[in-house]
């Protein structure tokens, strides 16, 4: 414990003298009755001697003299050790994405510096490490400056999404050497540049140094992508002992598809958790979490880099396809197995299930039912790739008149081209550079690669736009067409090595992969091609996508590969839809390594010391106490003493003793009365977790509705149906929890009354669109509770609705999830006024509703961030309005009418 003012206590000395003048009091006063005025003659005044102060009493008044004293020293208790030196101090601070995981802790540190250096009078310079996100400036000093004046620009600070730079940081601290002290808020990891950045801080004078003695960063690396699983990589700084990690693999609407945990044994820093998704489940992730507090480098973005998508083999001959070396599909699958998940079965079975690529080795496709089901799975967006063979060019040379296969790209000429051999003037032809409108531009075509044998397309003042690929000659080896929202390609030769050894070299294997990622909607945007691409999305130093940071730049699909986090370059989004690719802070990052101390600079931990606490209040509201009671004794020695006034001031003295921290200490004013207050009420569920959320959302709208409407709501009210009189309350919020026990006979009638009079209940099942699976087991609950309600018909909330503008037009009704219809009673039913008694969702409400003690949304809305949570609360406005005002907004739809009814 240290005092901010420590000269006060100077005042203790003179304690005794006043000892000596509190001893002495006046003596009790006589009551005497007044008779007549002659009976005074001759009465003697006694001698009247000074009474002493009873000893307890002066010991009373001496200990309140020293409150007060002690007090005006202002004690700080926790106040920490003094900072060492004297002069300007600079406060270094680590806010690259290492720090956020405890970025509130390191705040509060950094403001204890704060604390420490204004009772020493010394004024402050600031420095962050990490580069400016609005300019991507280097660090810069600010200059020294009164606390006061500092502590703003600190409050603001939030970490950044991409590593420290400590050499430009040395290269700011230099200007400061010898000229006071410094306090360095680390993270705890060593880098590029560190043995520069602590000598330029050692040089500066006194150093303290506020970090954890294991880093608690955790970074996630780009995970790698297998034939049947994908593998998350995880990185730390070793650690002295093992601990269990785990990792999310999350979807693109924020629902967890998949749970990995793994031990990272003591002194190792990486670990390998593997994810086993089905390919359907496994084409939907768009990120991978590290479970555990927020931070950029907890997250990974993925792309379709990370995807297999599911690729259909057909051939024409089933039974001779797998022969090795020389079956249709026998190169194919060695080409696409370790990128693709592979499907082989009869057409029907491969069209049953969601497929992105179909193959066709040398299958003609005859009119009829099977021509239909590929033509309808092509105009609905699949891809179809096709491959020559005898059996395509017999079947055409077999009706010279009428084309029998419909799903091919091109026209064919009757039979195939034969180039080289004994029967042949001509020599088998290379393949040309590709165009550059072809999906398969940038690939390098090996000069060995020789066709033999081709089928023909028709010549037409379209074939060179259809073609993706060609001969030296200039004949089409590859040519495609477009068919509703999907595309037929054709090779025109075969899969396997009759008729040329394309399909022996790895440019076939990097061909079919560009025309399957071709099928994900994905453009010709190569690692090769030279397109910019936009940053879309970039995430914050807490891994929250947001919109991209103001210095921002494009990136080729390249560069993307390879760059390293930096304000221009901010982990995230980058291109359109059809071509996104994802940065990540984890593409090159160098392993973490926990920094070795500052030559001669003291160490404290970050969260070692609890929160400073000052006891001024404390003391000078005991030595109040203390005076109201000496004041009590004082007039009761007196004789002046009258019970009731005595009562009646001590109280009011205690009450003005009492500083607003002790108000915790008195008991909670009694509920307001019902009948004199209007409340929302939330059914108590009996899961304190939920019940809490539930009570700060209907206080977060309460709040909102108070604030934006005259409505005047009181704090919500807590109901037991068949305890609790249910007929105060306009609304009832019941969460559902599985494995709620059924509702008792009274509860069943009480809430079929408060339905039946005019209330209604939001019934919130919280497992509802982006939120599916949240609370798995809401729905069978719901049905269970729901058995003998008197719900009537529902339909789905739509715009035209009273409850949709009741005071807000609204088109949306998002809660903490969205994507879900609401449902309310159907129109056609006028019961209840045509008010709906029951209101059934999934969207969480409450929970988007919800603030916490400082007034903040604890809970975040997904996937539409905080414009998802404006409609929230101004559908919770919608619902309260129409609670209270019925269907008056309906009623107001027929004023036109009934105006010119008048007038009539």
């Amino acid at each position: 414990m240290i005092f901010a003012t420590p000269w006060v206590l100077l005042a203790l000395a003179a304690l005794p003298l006043l000892w000596w003048l509190l001893r002495i009091t006046p003596p009790s006063p006589h009551t005497v009755a007044f008779p007549a005025i002659r009976l005074l003659f001759g009465l003697t005044a006694p001698e009247e001697t000074p009474a002493r102060t009873p000893w307890w009493l002066l010991a009373l008044r001496m200990l309140a003299a020293a409150l007060v004293i002690v007090g005006l020293a202002r004690p700080v208790l926790d106040a920490g050790a003094s900072l060492a030196g004297g002069g300007p101090l600079v406060l270094v601070v680590d806010d690259g994405w290492a720090a956020a995981p405890d970025w509130s802790r390191r705040m509060a540190a950094a403001s204890g510096v704060l604390d420490r250096a204004e009772r020493a009078g010394r004024d402050v310079a600031l420095l962050t490490t990490a580069p400016s996100e609005a300019d991507a400036a280097s660090p810069v000093a600010s200059v020294a400056m009164p606390v006061a004046e500092l502590r703003p620009r600190l409050s603001a600070l939030r970490p950044k999404p991409w590593p420290v730079d400590r050499t430009a940081a040395a290269a700011a601290l230099r200007p400061w050497a010898g000229r006071g002290g410094a306090a360095y808020v680390a993270d705890g990891l060593a880098g590029p540049g560190w043995d520069s950045f602590a000598a330029a801080l050692a040089a500066i004078g006194p150093v303290t140094v506020l970090r954890d003695e294991v880093p608690p960063a955790r970074l996630l690396l780009p995970p790698r992508a297998e034939v049947d699983r994908l593998v998350a990589r995880l990185q730390q700084a070793p650690r002295p002992l093992p601990e269990t990690v785990a990792v999310l693999a999350q979807s693109g609407d924020a629902r967890t598809l998949a749970r990995v945990e793994a031990t990272i044994p003591a002194g190792t820093g990486t670990v390998e958790l593997p994810i086993l998704l089905p390919p359907e489940l496994r084409n939907r992730l768009s990120r991978l979490v590290v479970e555990g507090p927020p931070s950029a480098g907890g997250v990974v973005l993925l792309d379709e880099r990370w995807r297999r998508r599911p690729v259909g083999l057909l051939a024409g001959d089933a039974v001779a396809a797998a022969i090795p070396l020389s079956g249709m599909l026998y190169y194919l699958r060695r080409a696409l197995d370790p990128y693709v998940e592979l499907r082989v079965g009869d057409l029907a079975s491969l069209l049953s299930r969601e497929i992105s690529v179909l193959i066709l080795a040398d299958h003609v496709v005859a009119a009829g039912p099977e021509a239909a089901m590929l033509a309808n799975w092509v105009e609905k967006g699949g891809l179809l790739l096709r491959f020559a063979g005898p059996r395509v060019a017999q079947g055409r040379a077999s009706d010279m008149a009428e084309q029998p296969d419909a799903l091919l790209p091109v026209t064919l000429l009757a039979g195939d081209r034969q180039l080289g051999g004994a029967m042949s003037w001509s020599q088998p032809a290379g393949l040309d550079d590709f165009p550059p409108n072809s999906p398969f531009a940038g690939l390098k075509v090996p000069a060995e690669v020789r066709v033999t044998r081709q089928v023909l397309a028709q010549p037409d003042a379209h074939l060179a736009a259809a073609t993706w690929a060609r001969l030296a000659d200039g004949t089409p080896l590859v040519t495609q067409a477009t068919r509703g929202l999907g595309r037929v390609v054709l090779f025109h030769t075969t899969a396997n090595a009759d008729w040329s050894d394309l399909a022996l070299s790895g440019l076939f294997v990097d061909m079919l992969r560009r025309l399957v990622a071709l099928s994900a909607g994905i453009s010709g945007i190569t690692e090769a091609d030279g397109t910019r691409l936009a940053p879309v999305e970039t995430l914050d130093g807490f891994g929250v996508a947001g919109p991209p940071q103001a210095a921002a730049a494009a990136l080729t699909a390249g560069e993307i590969a390879t760059a390293a986090a930096s304000p221009r370059h901010p982990p995230g989004l980058y291109g359109p839809e059809s071509g996104r690719r994802t940065l990540n802070l984890g593409t090159r990052h160098p392993p973490l390594v926990a920094a070795p101390p500052v030559p001669g600079a003291r160490e404290e931990p970050v969260a070692g010391a609890a929160p400073e606490r000052l006891l001024a209040p404390w003391l000078l509201a005991a030595a109040l106490a203390l005076l109201a009671i000496d004041l009590l004794l004082s007039l009761r020695l007196r004789g002046l003493f009258r019970a009731r006034a005595g009562a009646g001031a001590a109280v009011l003295l205690l009450a003005v003793a009492l500083p607003a921290q002790a108000q915790t200490l008195l008991p909670s004013p009694p509920p307001p009365n019902p009948a004199l207050v209007t409340q929302l009420a939330y059914v108590v569920t009996g899961d304190a977790q939920v019940d809490g959320i539930v009570r700060a959302g209907l206080l977060g709208l309460s709040d909102y509705v108070n604030r934006r409407t005259n409505a005047a709501l009181g704090e919500p009210a807590p109901v037991t149906p068949g305890e609790t009189d249910l007929s105060f309350y306009p609304l009832l919020y019941w969460p559902i929890v599985p494995g709620s026990p059924k509702l008792s006979g009274a509860a069943v009638t009480a809430l079929n009354a408060f339905m039946a009079h005019g209330g209604i209940i939001l019934i919130d099942t919280r497992n509802g669109g982006s939120g599916e699976g949240f609370n798995a087991g809401s729905e069978a609950a719901l049905a269970q509770l729901a058995q003998n309600l008197a719900v009537p018909p529902l339909a789905p909330l739509t715009p035209q609705h009273v409850l949709a503008r009741s005071f807000y037009l609204l088109h949306d009704f998002p809660g903490r999830f969205d994507g879900d219809d609401v449902w309310v009673q159907r129109a056609q039913d006028r019961t209840n006024d045509s008010v709906s008694p029951v209101i059934i969702g999934g969207h969480d409400w409450a929970a988007a509703w919800a603030i916490d003690a400082q007034g903040r949304n604890p809970y975040a809305t997904l996937p539409g961030g905080a414009r998802q949570r404006t409609l929230a609360y101004r559908f919770g406005v919608n619902l309260v309005m129409y609670a209270l005002t019925g269907n008056y907004k309906g009623d107001q739809v027929h004023i036109p009418a009934i105006l010119e009814r008048l007038g009539q």
